[in-house]
């Protein structure tokens, strides 16, 4: 099993290379060039700027029952079609039952800013929202 990060945006990086090395779990992060990580014992692959391009990179990399840390619905669609696991950056797993709902909110969201309906962005980031993170994956890694 390895955990693959999907950097572009991620704020939970060193949580979660620190759990994960708690566990021997080989952790992977995949960002654009616009973003640079060298983070000692953590492989990093760039590749170049373009529309899902490191949702590309991750997709032909995962193997069954890889992790997969984002916040992308499309990525985590592709995922759990490929057997994978999926876990935002809240703490919150993406499932099969819950994967259709998430896109449609996504798709509709979508038509309203291009009508020019302004929607609130999302809330201000809490240490809180990092632990339940931590949690989540502490656990999920425990039961492995």
């Amino acid at each position: 099993m390895k955990i693959y990060i999907d950097a572009d945006g991620c704020p939970v990086i060193h949580e979660t290379i620190k759990v994960a090395h708690s566990f021997q779990i080989e952790v992977v992060i995949v960002c654009d060039a616009a973003h640079q990580f060298m983070i000692e014992g953590v492989q990093t692959i760039t590749v170049m700027q373009g529309a899902d391009a490191v949702d590309f990179e991750i997709i032909n990399r995962l193997k069954p029952n890889d992790l997969v840390i984002t916040q992308d619905y499309g990525l985590a669609a592709l995922v759990l079609a490929k057997k994978g696991v999926v876990l935002n950056q809240n703490g919150k797993w993406y499932t099969e039952n819950n994967i259709n709902e998430l896109l449609d909110l996504r798709y509709h969201s979508q038509k309203m800013r291009q009508s020019g309906v302004r929607l609130k962005g999302p809330k201000k980031r809490k240490k809180e929202d990092n632990d339940q993170f931590v949690q989540a994956l502490t656990f999920f890694l425990s039961d492995k």
